[in-house]
């Protein structure tokens, strides 16, 4: 599994000790804000089974990321294989989740330009595309998204079908990236 490397970031395997402080992020309202709702401990871990699970068949994934200068562990950035079906779909995403105190420090930014870096490299992925998604109402990770260089597509817009009709978080926002795309 490849790991890297950003000025302040290391997206790297996930380790035993990233359990705890992934299950409190986890279990923070603030942060499960625009999902289907917090998760409990067992949940947590599930998640990050899967994810390891992932980094095993595939190679690549979520990595976990911390910061480099204090070790901390801050949440997940990386690439996922998108699991439901909908318009835009076989395609591979880019997300993150991050710990609170680390919002507003252009971390997920950071981390989102090294994932799409490794996504579109001859020697990483080679991919055509990545896609990423969010609850309309998350401006935080839309303005990543456009901070990452990637473009909006309305057309793509869609209801997650995770989540039942009426749930405010429902209705989600599409963004797209190209090799060819600045960032």
């Amino acid at each position: 599994m490849p790991e890297l490397r950003t000025d302040r970031l290391i997206l790297r395997k996930w380790r035993v000790g990233d359990r705890a402080p992934f299950a409190e992020l986890n279990l923070d309202a603030d942060v499960m804000r625009h999902f289907p709702g917090p998760l409990t401990r067992t949940e947590s871990d599930a998640l990050v089974d899967r994810i390891v699970a992932d980094f095993e068949r595939c190679g690549w994934g979520l990595w976990a990321l911390e910061e480099r200068a204090t070790g901390r562990f801050l949440g997940f950035t990386g690439l996922a294989a998108v699991r439901f079906q909908a318009s835009f779909t076989p395609a591979t995403e880019v997300g993150w989740r991050l710990r609170r105190d680390a919002w507003g420090r252009g971390f997920a930014t950071e981390a989102g330009r090294a994932a799409l870096a490794f996504a579109f490299a001859p020697d990483g992925l080679a991919l055509a595309e990545v896609v990423s998604f969010t609850a309309h109402a998350n401006q935080r990770s839309r303005a990543v998204m456009d901070r990452l260089g990637m473009s909006r597509d309305p057309a793509g817009d869609f209801d997650h079908p995770a989540l039942p009709a009426g749930h405010p978080a429902r209705r989600h926002v599409l963004y797209r990236a190209r090799p060819d795309m600045s960032r």
